[in-house]
């Protein structure tokens, strides 16, 4: 590169999640496969919210952005692995790695933005289901979802910035099959720690702003699931909540278990483990809000009816 990127990098190398060739093959056939369904299952979640007139209300309209977030994240980085592995390169320009990472802090942080409006819509439902017409208004919605993608953008332009001030000198072989932000500032030869507390402290806040949001709106749930009298009442709220509550536990658990620590601590098992919020979720998420909602099931039939 330049000198204006104060870098003599011009590439770097995603080694990817194994060295052995045979596990590459594997490893190739189970992303091939998860991508394929990833983009067919979240693209069926919304076609079926668009074409069905019932479904268009606030929590089927987060539905169908979340899903098409979930196709962008997963977009960003799968197809470029996939390509890799075709042609047998493991290559990936400079600017290439930033575009890759400043997608990946878009689209990871507007997943937990638009989970924590959708548990914000689930416990208006439950708690104030008289003015839920009013609380959720279509502007409202629309304008929830706007301030998460400004947010979001605002995010991740800060955090390249940033890296673009760092100096990368010969070393530049990354251990995974993206450019994880982590282990691409484990090879800068420039100091790291302004990166490092911005991102403990600036990131720390926006990831951590939409998990409280939905700790709170699920306290109040539970409150007010409690004191229901009837079965029938707590039944139908933990199944109108269920299908939320198990993408938030899958996708925070595995972002917090690989990137709540230092960088200097980064090891190949962090790498592992990021393919359940990468690769995997965006993939469950069109199954686990299917599976167990009527409402999806039944548009799905009247498709399938009409055609």
């Amino acid at each position: 590169m330049d000198g204006d990127n104060h870098t003599t990098v011009t590439e770097f190398l995603l080694l990817g999640l194994s060295e052995d060739s045979v596990q590459e093959e594997l490893v190739f056939g189970m992303f091939l496969g998860m991508y394929m369904v990833t983009i067919s299952g979240n693209l069926l979640i919304i076609l079926i919210v668009s074409c069905d007139p019932h479904l268009h209300t606030p929590m089927y309209f987060f539905l169908a952005n979340l899903s098409s977030v979930d196709i962008c994240f997963s977009s960003v980085t799968v197809p470029k692995a996939l390509v890799n592995h075709m042609v047998g390169s493991k290559s990936i320009s400079y600017m290439e790695c930033m575009a890759q990472m400043y997608l990946m802090f878009t689209f990871s942080n507007m997943d937990s933005f638009l989970l924590s409006v959708m548990a914000y819509d689930r416990y208006v439902a439950i708690c104030h289901p008289l003015h839920y017409t009013l609380m959720m208004r279509p502007r409202l919605c629309a304008l929830l979802v706007a301030i998460s993608w400004v947010i979001t953008h605002l995010h991740a332009l800060l955090h390249i910035l940033l890296m673009f001030r760092l100096t990368f000198c010969s070393h530049n072989a990354v251990p995974h099959f993206y450019c994880d932000p982590y282990l691409v500032m484990k090879l800068s030869c420039s100091d790291t720690f302004i990166n490092d507390v911005t991102a403990f402290s600036e990131g720390g806040v926006i990831f951590m702003t939409p998990f409280l949001c939905i700790a709170v709106s699920y306290a109040y749930i539970c409150s007010k699931v409690l004191k229901m009298p009837s079965a029938q009442g707590i039944r139908k709220a933990v199944s109108t909540c269920g299908s939320h509550l198990t993408v938030v536990c899958l996708f925070y658990g595995a972002i917090l278990g690989v990137y709540m620590h230092p960088s200097s601590s980064y090891s190949l098992q962090d790498a592992v483990a990021s393919v359940i919020f990468t690769v995997v979720t965006p993939m469950a998420n069109p199954f686990i809000y299917s599976l167990r909602n009527r409402d999806i099931k039944g548009a799905l039939r009247k498709i399938i009816l009409r055609s």
